[in-house]
């Protein structure tokens, strides 16, 4: 268990780090960016899922080391009761991850509708876990387990539930399809005046809500700048999508962002002087960024 656990560890701690940092992961699709940056992936917008995960599967191989600190032979019934708790805890916390861990599958099928292959495998490793603790154990009161694997059944659905509905509530309410992370950067004079000239020369940017690059590029334009952008949202998903149009020109399309600038297409976050450059712009190229 404790072996099992410390690679959850080690995952959800990348998944965490990428989060507060570049939000991308190394993964064989587009699918687990999607997942992590998607509004799911955050406990009322602020806490990454990763980093509760982390804080389990490290619980875990705490509790799982627990009583080898303690001598059996000379502290037989510190040992005795010390295994007892630990077993009891690493059930409650193991029969929690695989509910979540369900709840959280269930998103990423029906709501999301992308695989993210971090997710898969931590479903996979709460799975094993729970099971190890149920038959690793002799449990003297079945009766009394089962008790409280429903207790945590009904807590750990409640809350899902509850974290779902917080999630989904300004999605499906306030807004007309899920907004991207707010631009908190300023624009200048000369950003704005590249903008500007981009949208004069039909210039369009095709990006995605879920997209970190995405973001990255809007924060170089800055907040006033963005306004001015012609701006495609891939996603169906995303707000104001124009999803049908990123489909007509797919084969374009090779990463987010992609600038399509006088018929000529751009992968890739690029710099305010080089978006001058591509585009023949000739104004004030005193950025800020």
């Amino acid at each position: 268990m404790a072996a099992i656990a410390a690679i959850g560890v080690l995952e959800t701690a990348y998944l965490t780090i990428a989060k507060f940092t570049t939000g991308s992961v190394i993964c064989p699709t587009s699918g687990c960016d999607k997942v992590l940056n998607s509004p799911y992936a955050t406990a009322f917008g602020v806490v990454p899922l990763s980093l509760l995960g982390c804080l389990a599967y490290l619980s875990i191989a705490i509790l799982a080391f627990a009583p080898k600190f303690v001598n059996p032979e000379t502290n037989k019934g510190l040992y005795s009761q010390l295994e007892n708790k630990t077993w009891q805890g690493l059930f409650i916390i193991t029969a929690a991850m695989v509910i979540f861990s369900s709840y959280l599958i269930y998103l990423m099928a029906f709501e999301i509708q992308e695989l993210c292959i971090y997710c898969v495998s931590s479903a996979v490793f709460s799975l094993l876990l729970f099971v190890i603790v149920v038959l690793g154990h002799e449990w003297e009161d079945i009766g009394q387990l089962m008790f409280t694997g429903l207790l945590v059944t009904m807590v750990s659905s409640i809350a899902a539930l509850g974290l779902y509905n917080s999630i989904k509530a300004p999605v499906t309410i306030s807004t007309p399809g899920i907004v991207p992370p707010l631009v908190t950067t300023t624009s200048g004079t000369a950003e704005i005046a590249l903008a500007r000239y981009l949208a004069e020369i039909g210039a369009k940017e095709y990006g995605a809500y879920w997209c970190p690059h995405c973001h990255d590029q809007k924060m170089l334009f800055g907040r006033e700048a963005t306004k001015l952008i012609n701006y495609f949202e891939c996603d169906p998903k995303g707000q104001n999508s124009r999803a049908e149009i990123c489909q007509a020109t797919a084969a374009n399309l090779q990463g987010f962002p992609t600038w399509e600038i006088k018929g000529q297409f751009y992968s890739g976050t690029k710099s305010l002087e080089k978006l001058a450059e591509l585009s023949g712009y000739t104004g004030p190229q005193n950025f800020m960024k």
